[in-house]
């Protein structure tokens, strides 16, 4: 009897193995392959300090998305308030014991490990809201007294981000938990109401941002003001997207970035040296490659029996289309810089694991797409 269970589980992890959707991650791992090739180029032909690094963190990243695809959604959604609660706690602690950096407060020095919980905090909002609108019915969303613990839910861990200060990242879960807070049902005038708030408060908001924070706003509207102070990123990544041109100047021959004019090239800049090195093609190559990924994952949504999975593939989806979007629109001064990466391109340990593990959400939806969860064990039970 132990032969034939052991038997029988060893054929079902075989069968979620099996059913896996291999062309979506055939193209995660060509899209890290990019930001591999792309890191190579930063440090002008050498695996090190930055590729070499970004390769073992996919590979570590790429075994957890397996491992995470196999575990049944009805447990990720039972982790989903611990996970939330572990994410906020650790924000807490970066507020008393989080290690400076670049005029900001986000890291946590857990032995030889650095972790960002902010990054953390990204794929864990969208679990607990996920589980949350999973035990209520569509008509229930827009009551007010519903609508009490999202809200919470999203301010609690932008205020604490905020505080640190990392206004991208506040963004980030604002809109996303927004978008996801939109998709579970929400009467159109609360979003109406909420957009129109948020622009009358803008005056109100300007008094709380840090001087550096205006100076980036007052930098995107005019990038010529201190053109060798706060508008030398945005200036200097401009230049290197028109002189990519339709073709680009070629793998490792971008001169505004191997001559370091270009600032923070193997982060938040990568895509500008993307495109430099191979040009209009290369950024509109990349971009379709995201476009790839995120229909993929939303026809997983839409095929998953499960709300709560349907809510969670599309949290994923939102978050990695608020990181193309807004780092894209950045380098091209579309929007204030903002310091958000460019997923698997852009060098970096726990937005690496974090989207990763997103990824790994996002297969355990499409493996277990035919679980049925029933409503009533959703909600704040």
């Amino acid at each position: 009897m132990m032969d034939l269970g052991s038997g029988q589980q060893q054929r079902s992890i075989l069968n979620k193995f099996g059913s896996m959707n291999w062309v979506l991650l055939s193209l995660i791992c060509v899209i890290a392959s990019i930001g591999f090739a792309m890191l190579y180029s930063v440090a002008d032909g050498n695996w090190d300090p930055w590729a070499s690094r970004q390769i073992f963190r996919f590979g570590v990243g790429f075994v957890a998305l397996i491992v995470v695809a196999m575990i049944d959604i009805r447990l990720w959604m039972a982790l989903a308030y611990p996970a939330y609660a572990l994410a906020l706690v650790l924000l807490g602690v970066v507020e008393v014991a989080g290690d400076v950096g670049m005029g900001a407060q986000r890291w946590l020095s857990i032995g030889p490990l650095n972790l960002q919980p902010s990054e953390l905090m990204k794929i864990a909002l969208v679990l607990a809201l996920a589980r949350y609108f999973h035990g209520i019915h569509v008509e229930e969303v827009s009551r007010p007294i519903r609508l009490i613990p999202p809200l919470l839910m999203i301010a609690l861990p932008v205020a604490l981000v905020v505080r640190q200060p990392d206004l991208g990242t506040a963004i980030l879960l604002l809109a996303g938990g927004g978008a996801l807070v939109f998709l579970a049902g929400i009467n159109w005038w609360y979003i109406i109401g909420g957009v129109a708030s948020a622009i009358a408060a803008i005056p109100i908001g300007w008094q709380f941002l840090q001087d550096y924070q205006r100076n980036r706003v007052l930098t995107f509207l005019d990038p010529e003001r201190d053109p060798l102070g706060t508008g030398y990123h945005i200036l200097q990544s401009k230049i290197a997207l028109g002189s990519g041109g339709v073709f680009g100047q070629g793998f490792l021959q971008g001169t505004q970035s191997h001559l370091n004019f270009l600032p923070e090239k193997q982060t938040d800049f990568i895509f500008t040296m993307l495109a430099e090195e191979f040009g209009l093609v290369g950024a509109l190559g990349l971009l379709g490659l995201y476009v790839a990924v995120l229909g993929f994952g939303v026809m997983i949504a839409l095929s998953a029996r499960a709300h709560f999975g349907r809510l969670v593939a599309m949290g994923v989806c939102i978050t990695l289309f608020l990181y193309v979007f807004i780092n894209a629109a950045m380098v091209m001064g579309l929007v204030p810089v903002v310091g958000v990466p460019m997923p698997l391109v852009s060098y970096g340990g726990t937005s690496m694991m974090t989207i990763m593990f997103g990824f790994g959400l996002l297969m355990s939806v499409h493996v277990h797409r035919d679980t049925d969860i029933p409503r009533r064990t959703g909600g704040l039970l």
